[in-house]
């Protein structure tokens, strides 16, 4: 087993960043899970998966079915260069870089171009609160207006971007102070490590996955602003300059695996950059059209031949979409997670543990089967359905313990 040499630990406790050339020697032990997985195993109803999963102890191994959303933002602010390595330390395969852009057009990690109001500290650095698209407006008891903010990448220069602290994302809309807005963070995430989270640009992302051993899946945001930004920057541009920033730091496109919700980009990447659009992952937001129904194929278009038939290889609808409930009351794939294998499709979901507890049945991810969730362990049963009978290559979590805990457990690589 190996240990983090010395240099980097001190790095880490004075807060100091490490180049490019210093973070390709980083290495990491063998994936720490800590008590979580144990702990839903616990929590799971009694019958063979549980018995089975109560006797894995180990070793755990990195896995790329185990794949980071946004780091660990269970517990660690998003996108944040501590939030990536509790996510490699927890044997995730694949960490994943949400992409957007700065006012001087420089790429970021973000989830959103406009989220820095609840992501960062953005409010309580005046001169740059001044340069949000929507400062901070208090809430009114009276009228019944919620306390708001827009502040957004880009508005802001990577310099001024640099200055930032990352926080847990979250916003509190009854705040009638800044103080109040930014502490919104929900009582099952913390806070307890979101005081110095330290932002990530997206060439800073590659260089410290690409350290960890891990492979990428960068996406590449839906812009805010009216494109062409800034007189020439148009959406291809940006698409471009995503897989650049790859090909600068001599990452293998195989390593590399970009994300849209636009199947535009998706289209241009197979076109333009065959070598990475081999494996682009159309992210499946269809949900959100009128009329689209998971269980109804006429509702999808394009249909899944049709996806298909575009040279689309990788399809990544959120959980729900890919599961149902049988006539026994049992969790089974959904309709959806069926054509989609049948065209051919390969599969990757998201966001496992996103919901918070799930003594309710969840909410967005789990809302095609809440009747079947009440209890934190059911996350398990989740993850063996999408596993084992829609046969997804990889899942996306807010906490890469647990899927790399059942990946090792079962054998996936």
């Amino acid at each position: 087993m190996s240990g983090t040499p010395l240099r980097f630990i001190l790095a880490g406790l004075l807060g100091l960043s490490l180049t490019t050339a210093q973070a390709q020697t980083i290495s990491l032990p063998d994936p720490q899970l800590g008590p979580r997985p144990f702990y839903l195993v616990d929590k799971m109803k009694d019958g063979p998966l549980k018995a089975k999963l109560s006797t894995c102890t180990g070793p755990f191994r990195k896995s790329d079915f185990s794949i980071a959303h946004r780091g660990a933002p269970l517990q660690f602010p998003e996108h944040s260069r501590e939030s990536y390595l509790a996510a490699a330390r927890m044997g995730a395969g694949v960490i994943e870089c949400d992409v957007t852009f700065t006012k001087d057009r420089q790429l970021v990690c973000r989830h959103s171009q406009c989220d820095l109001h609840t992501t960062t500290n953005i409010l309580s650095v005046p001169a740059l609160a001044a340069k949000c698209t929507q400062p901070f407006s208090p809430a009114d008891p009276a009228t019944g207006k919620k306390a708001s903010a827009k502040c957004c990448t880009s508005d802001i220069t990577l310099a001024e971007f640099r200055t930032l602290t990352a926080k847990m994302d979250a916003a509190n809309t009854s705040a009638t102070t800044v103080a109040d807005y930014q502490n919104g963070t929900p009582r099952w995430r913390t806070d307890l490590y979101a005081s110095s989270g330290t932002l990530m640009t997206h060439a800073e992302s590659i260089a410290l996955i690409k350290s960890l051993g891990a492979k990428f899946t960068p996406e590449l945001k839906a812009p805010e602003v009216p494109m062409p930004f800034d007189g020439d920057y148009s959406q291809e541009k940006y698409a471009t300059q995503m897989l650049d920033e790859y090909r600068g730091a001599g990452i293998p496109p195989g390593d590399v695996f970009a994300q849209s919700f636009d199947l535009n980009d998706i289209k241009f990447w197979i076109r333009t950059a065959p070598d990475f659009g081999a494996q682009a992952v159309y992210l499946d937001g269809r949900y959100e059209t009128p009329g689209f129904d998971h269980m109804r194929a006429e509702t999808w278009k394009p249909s899944m031949p049709e996806l298909k038939a575009a040279n689309v290889k990788i399809l990544a609808p959120p959980i729900y979409m890919l599961l149902t409930l049988g006539s026994d009351g049992r969790i089974v794939p959904s309709p959806y997670a069926k054509a989609a294998r049948d065209a051919g499709l390969d599969l990757i979901t998201w966001s496992l543990e996103r919901d918070g507890p799930l003594a309710n049945g969840g909410s967005f991810f789990h809302r095609s089967v809440k009747p079947a969730i009440d209890r934190d362990g059911d996350t398990l049963t989740v993850l063996d359905v999408l596993a084992k009978d829609v046969g997804v290559r990889g899942v996306f979590s807010d906490w890469p313990a647990t899927t790399t805990f059942y990946a090792s457990c079962m054998g996936l690589r």
